[in-house]
């Protein structure tokens, strides 16, 4: 059975409103690198160049207000480009950030991401999602998966009290939600395209 509570919450107003000169400072290189590499790579659309920030880093900091000061590990499962892992990690120096990618030149994209922003707190993982065996405190799923396949993959991976934060689609559906988790629907906010949050636990 699924539960949406509060939906229409707002954690965090204006996404940025709390981060450092010197995080938004790496965001904006975070971006810089995305248009100069991982567009030209295909891992993140063409069309999205123009609106990266709002399209894509802004989007992503949605997630850091479901980071609790009792987190301290997360999986950013299917991370491809590092939407969200490497946004969340600068945003969040204290958790440590997987960002698990198969593919093996776009983790070796993601390597140079982390290297050239000095992201200290995320590591890359060229694994697949079913060989990953450590638990941890939050998994974020953006573009990897339906919600079902996602809250599978995620609900082996979480410890007791663990969250996946699932970036819904435009089109999201709530039936298809799964049966067995409990789920937070965060509305939309005001960004282009942006669908639900939906932050699931288990019963």
């Amino acid at each position: 059975m699924f539960h949406v509570k509060h939906e229409g919450w707002d954690p965090a107003g204006d996404p940025r409103s709390s981060l450092t000169p010197r995080q938004l400072s790496t965001l904006d290189a975070f971006e810089s690198l995305i248009r100069e590499h991982a567009i030209p790579l295909g891992m993140v659309a063409g069309g999205d160049a123009g609106r990266l920030r709002q399209r894509h880093i802004d989007d992503c900091l949605r997630a850091v207000a479901v980071v609790r000061s009792i987190d301290r590990s997360a999986y950013d499962l299917g991370s491809g480009a590092g939407l969200p892992g490497i946004v969340v990690a600068v945003a969040c120096p204290e958790l440590r950030v997987t960002l698990v990618e198969s593919r093996r030149p776009r983790g070796a994209f993601l390597q140079f991401v982390v290297d050239r922003l000095g992201v200290v707190n995320a590591v890359v993982s060229n694994e697949r999602v079913e060989a990953l065996s450590e638990q941890v405190d939050l998994c974020f799923s953006r573009a990897f998966a339906r919600v079902g396949v996602a809250w599978r993959a995620a609900d082996r991976l979480l410890v007791p009290g663990g969250r996946l934060v699932y970036f819904a689609g435009e089109r999201f559906d709530r039936s298809e939600l799964p049966k067995d988790a409990v789920a937070e629907v965060v509305a939309p906010s005001a960004l282009a395209r942006a669908g639900p949050l939906v932050i699931m636990s288990r019963q």
